[in-house]
């Protein structure tokens, strides 16, 4: 059995894990390499090559920790609104002191910062401005309408940005015009869904957010306004997909893609039936959904290296 002091240690480590919410990260580091491998890195690239490349491994290492520095700040500012809107998480949160977070919070974005100068002083730059970013957002810009929704969804696809300029490396010609679009279809997807997602957010936090003077948009213009800009943006998702299903070849993603428009449509019925925060729960969670069942689905862009991988490994296990 453990003692009273360790078993309050297994608990702060929990509250811990919940603030930075560890769940989320090994999600994001999959979506990055899937993005890596299937996306981003040039033809006849080996997905081994890939794995192994010990720069990218650090790009991502720093990205996860920025994102997880990023939930705890975000954690800090909004520990009154917590209160009301998820008060169980809220409890869970509070067995870590404040100043304890504040100190995980910096040392995550020293490391953060000290590591990436090992790829470059500019990779050091760039992630030291995503750090400022995410601060700026959580101390201000997350209080207002529309601003804080667009910078909340930029800051979601951030770091995928960081991967994409590393495999760039400023030598644009190198890269077809097909593959940018592709990565620009993807993004623009991504975007919105995030986009929706905050929205939806707002919605389900409008209690809190109004106790707490957050001027969003269902606060400032009400839920019905808000309900018609989810719906416009929704169907504004329409057009990165038939970029990427009808002029860009993207394999047999197309599945997934089929699935979230009709899982959009289903979604846009029920939002405005919803009315109580358990139902735009619902909707929120339902989107979320849609965005990790897109990580995965990466590999349906050409599923072939997955079996090219399993013939490798395969080799090296037999000799």
């Amino acid at each position: 059995m453990l003692s009273r002091k360790n078993k309050l240690l297994v608990m702060k480590i929990i509250s811990l894990f919940s603030v930075v919410r560890g769940y989320n990260i090994p999600v994001i580091v999959l979506a990055q390499y899937l993005s890596a491998i299937f996306i981003l890195a040039p033809e006849n690239t080996r997905a081994l090559d890939v794995i192994l490349d010990i720069n990218l491994f650090i790009l991502v290492l720093v990205s996860s920790f920025c994102i997880a520095s990023g939930y705890i700040i975000n954690n800090f500012y909004d520990a009154q609104k917590d209160l009301i809107n998820r008060p169980n998480k809220s409890m869970l949160d509070r067995l870590v002191s404040q100043k304890t977070k504040l100190y995980v919070y910096f040392g995550l974005n020293f490391l953060a910062v000290f590591l990436a100068y090992f790829v470059s002083w500019r990779v050091s730059i760039f992630y030291s401005a995503y750090i400022f970013l995410i601060w700026f957002y959580s101390h201000k810009l997350k209080k207002y309408a529309i601003v804080g929704n667009l910078t909340a969804s930029l800051l979601a696809i951030f770091p995928f940005f960081g991967i994409l300029l590393y495999f760039f490396k400023g030598q644009y010609y190198e890269y077809d015009w097909q593959k940018i679009g592709i990565i620009f279809g993807h993004a623009s997807f991504l975007f919105l869904l995030i986009l929706i997602r905050e929205m939806v957010k707002d919605l389900e936090n409008m209690k809190g957010d109004f106790v707490s003077d957050y001027k969003t948009i269902p606060v400032v213009y009400g839920e019905s306004v808000s309900k018609k800009i989810i719906t416009a943006l929704t169907i504004l998702t329409i057009i990165p997909v038939y970029v990427l299903v009808d002029i860009y070849e993207v394999g047999y993603m197309v599945i997934y893609f089929y699935f979230c428009l009709m899982t959009l449509i289903f979604f846009l019925l029920k939002l405005w039936k919803s009315n109580t925060r358990n139902e735009f729960l619902k909707l929120h969670n339902l989107l979320k959904f849609i965005i990790v069942a897109g990580v995965f689905c990466i590999v349906l862009i050409e599923p072939a290296v997955l079996w090219h991988g399993k013939k490798i490994l395969l080799a090296i296990n037999f000799c």
